[in-house]
């Protein structure tokens, strides 16, 4: 059986006939459902923004002031839609950057959208993006906002997001070959860039810039895996998909590679990255690595969260009850199963240099029948947020036709999900397919494809097949199982 991504004009026309279908067969093996067709256990829908219909990838909020800003980066266009219309200027856009304010956020306003590269699926669109502050970055305008994101897999880009509704682009980093999930410390200006550079063995691995100044990047040097570089021989380790650091203050950075497969996860000192030998050399590549564990050939590392610190309750009479962990999630890339199981690992790092697998978490396929549904099931990312409001209490993975998914991580040991919902699909989402027997056979389901939260506790899911942003809360009951306050 052979996945395929392109869809035609007929099955776009029958698509809400068919969702509708799907929703019948579906509703004695689904969770709660609600009216409108979404479900849903401890967490409920605030508002919603359709996006252009653009699948969406990543959500950034930031708090600009007080008024508070979704950036969402989106994959390309599909073969039937290759430029969706922007009704704020009528004008047929190559997917890109959607800005949307969702100080209300029962009310999201839509306010602009950037452009991004030609192409469809991950070959265009700009799907990366990250926000900060000018009064934490320590060279630029105190009082403006800066905006960092991919174009396609050409540049990284930075932009003057200050006024939302009227972005300014400041500078490229081009010459390109490959982009993808980029981390920007909003209190240096270092950035961790996934990029695809020519020479080099794989098709994306790291350049580290500092953008303190965010109109005039400097480059501070290219990483990777010993193995990866040019001029290095034998089987070249899996490719880079991103990087999570903590800053000057925890000093580590933390690599996943591989998506759902031959994953990695690597430990880095940060100091030693940035300031260590930067010819990639197998020897300087390797100094600055802590820790490193090879997972299964089965599965990947598409987020490597740190969650450190965390009080075990079970060790609290222990003279080991404080512990540090990794909370590492594949990504499912095949639609309806014909893949290995793609789920959420917790990883205890306590001892940096002997990482070890703890326990996992995965949504049980036969409470919703997720295989028959149609697209992908399994996961693809958590949230990465630090805010106090939820760090090393709940973490939220997005697990594409099991919608979003609320864990409680206070005893990683042993994750327990509190809450999801499932988004219903509408006129706008994409049917994903598949052969069989030489012909296409395709559904439409829900593909929650990323999720991030905000300080005020809200959780924003956006979706790859076209259905656009969802802004949740936990219930009363949701945030009573996580032990948070009312």
């Amino acid at each position: 059986m052979r996945i395929i991504t392109t869809r035609s004009a007929w099955i776009r026309s029958l698509r809400l006939g068919a969702a509708c279908a799907a929703a019948i067969l579906l509703a004695a093996c689904a969770g709660p459902r609600l009216q409108g067709g979404a479900e849903a256990r401890n967490m409920e829908l605030v508002g919603t923004d359709d996006l252009q219909a653009r699948s969406a990838y990543q959500p950034t909020i930031a708090n600009q002031d007080g008024r508070w800003i979704a950036y969402i980066g989106h994959h390309g266009g599909t073969a039937s839609n290759p430029r969706p219309l922007n009704p704020l200027n009528g004008q047929h856009e190559f997917n890109g950057t959607s800005i949307v304010d969702v100080t209300d956020p029962a009310h999201p306003k839509y306010l602009f959208h950037i452009p991004g590269e030609e192409g469809q699926d991950e070959s265009g669109g700009a799907q990366m993006v990250r926000v900060c502050p000018g009064r934490t970055l320590p060279k630029a305008d105190p009082s403006h906002f800066y905006m960092l994101r991919v174009f396609g897999n050409s540049a990284h880009e930075v932009w003057d997001v200050t006024n939302p509704a009227a972005p300014v682009q400041l500078a490229r980093m081009g010459g390109l070959k490959g982009t993808h999930k980029n981390f920007w410390e909003c209190d240096t200006g270092i950035a961790y860039l996934v990029s695809g550079l020519e020479g080099w063995r794989t098709r994306r691995m790291t350049q580290i810039y500092d953008l303190s100044d965010p109109a005039h990047p400097v480059f501070i040097r290219n990483f990777g895996l010993p193995g990866q570089q040019p001029g290095a021989t034998g089987p070249a380790p899996q490719e880079l998909h991103g990087a999570i650091s903590t800053g000057p203050a925890g000093n580590r950075v933390y690599f996943g590679y591989g998506t759902n497969k031959n994953g990695i996860i690597e430990i880095v000192d940060r100091k030693k990255l940035l300031e260590g030998p930067r010819e990639p050399t197998d020897a300087n590549l390797l100094y600055p690595q802590v820790g490193r564990l090879d997972m299964s050939p089965l599965n990947g590392a598409h987020t490597t969260f740190p969650i450190l610190g965390v009080e075990v309750p079970e060790f609290a009479h222990d003279a080991q009850h404080k512990r540090d962990f990794l909370l590492v999630v594949d990504e499912s890339l095949v639609n309806e199963c014909a893949e290995a199981r793609q789920m959420a690992w917790f990883v205890d790092i306590t001892v940096e240099s002997k990482p070890q697998f703890i326990s996992n978490f995965t949504v049980p396929e036969a409470s919703g029948n997720f295989c028959s549904r149609g697209g992908r099931f399994g996961t693809h990312s958590s949230s990465e947020s630090f805010t106090p409001t939820f760090y090393r209490k709940v973490a939220f993975l997005a697990h594409f036709n099991a919608g979003v998914r609320a864990i409680d991580v206070r005893n990683p040991f042993s994750p327990k999900e509190i809450g999801y919902y499932i988004p219903a699909v509408t006129a706008n989402t994409e049917p994903r397919c598949v052969k069989v027997d030489g012909q296409d056979r395709c559904k439409t389901a829900i593909q929650t494809n990323n999720v991030e939260v905000d300080d005020r506790g809200y959780i924003y899911i956006v979706d790859r097949a076209d259905t656009g942003l969802h802004i949740l809360k936990l219930t009363a009951e949701g945030r009573q199982a996580a032990g948070l306050a009312p």
